[in-house]
């Protein structure tokens, strides 16, 4: 594996994170994307989140004049040795998409796609070589939280699946391989359960938006920082560990699941949501709130980093 020079398809909120840490690793980066103002906007981000990637530590070499961007697919995606795609969520235009990357570039060149939960086995169907295809799903905001979801489709080869998750940890993230191809992987299916009971309190007036948002960053959010829901359990558990857990509270954790809503965002619930926000917002503006949690993710990775004993 001789990855020097990464392809960056699709410059939005998702690409221009993905851009920022690959040129923090060192690498040379080929961004596109055909929105009129897209470069601009790429470099201005990139920059805004430069400091960030210095504190978390440049690799040998790392620069923003690394950057190059062409408007046209195939010019960017020349001489490229890897490709993390980040079109629209939608799956005509992602099998068009790949099916021109396909004929672009040589069949050993991966084609990674950070689809929120698109199905490979749909996407690589317009392709050649269909076997270097795979998901690299990031969590966001990707050039800070180091998970990387890979998996392939149903003709993706295992070598290509085995060059992504080694280049991915190369470069310092954490990819987790999934077994099975599922409707939104595994972390985005994780937060779609808490969404779905958040989004029902609110439809309930069990809870407001602000007092949710309380109740998960100042409690369970704080320890699944640190550890996942399957170990924080085990330490719940005492010196039975989760498998005194697991007895002691398996019933009544049945009887919440029995009772879990199931609502449907309708434009009535969109609003309430909406308003919830607002309120909880007050006067204070995004991208504050950007700048804080980023600073402070900063320090938690650098923690975590250093850590001996976590998994």
């Amino acid at each position: 594996m001789n990855i020097k020079r990464v392809a960056v398809v699709g410059t939005g909120v998702i690409g221009a994170s993905w851009v920022a840490y690959f040129l923090a690793q060192g690498l040379d980066v080929s961004a596109t994307d055909p929105m009129p103002g897209a470069e601009e906007k790429l470099r201005n981000t990139v920059q805004r989140h430069w400091p960030t990637m210095e504190k978390l530590g440049l690799a040998a070499g790392a620069s923003m004049d690394r950057l190059s961007f062409s408007a046209d697919l195939e010019t960017a995606l020349k001489d490229a040795d890897f490709v993390q795609e980040n079109g629209p969520e939608r799956e005509d235009l992602k099998i068009e998409l790949f099916r021109r990357m396909d004929a672009a570039l040589p069949e050993q060149v991966i084609l990674a796609s950070s689809s929120s939960g698109l199905l490979m086995s749909r996407v690589q169907a317009a392709c050649r070589h269909p076997g270097r295809v795979v998901l690299g799903h990031p969590f966001n905001p990707p050039h800070m939280i180091p998970l990387v979801e890979v998996i392939g489709g149903e003709q993706t080869s295992p070598q290509a699946v085995q060059t992504a998750m080694e280049f991915y940890a190369a470069i310092g993230k954490r990819p987790i391989h999934p077994l099975k191809e599922v409707k939104g992987h595994i972390a985005n299916r994780l937060q779609a359960a808490l969404w779905r009971e958040a989004f029902h309190l609110v439809e309930q007036g069990v809870a407001t938006v602000s007092d949710i948002d309380t109740a998960i960053a100042y409690g369970p959010g704080l320890r699944w920082a640190l550890m996942g829901p399957f170990l924080n359990l085990h330490l719940s558990g005492g010196d039975g560990g989760i498998r005194h857990m697991l007895d002691h509270l398996g019933p009544p954790i049945e009887s919440w699941w029995a009772d879990l809503g199931a609502p449907s965002i309708t434009e009535e619930l969109k609003q309430k949501i909406t308003a919830g926000v607002q309120e909880e917002l007050q006067q204070r503006q995004s991208s504050a709130l950007e700048a804080e949690r980023d600073r402070l993710l900063t320090g938690l990775i650098d923690a975590k980093a250093g850590s001996r004993t976590l998994p």
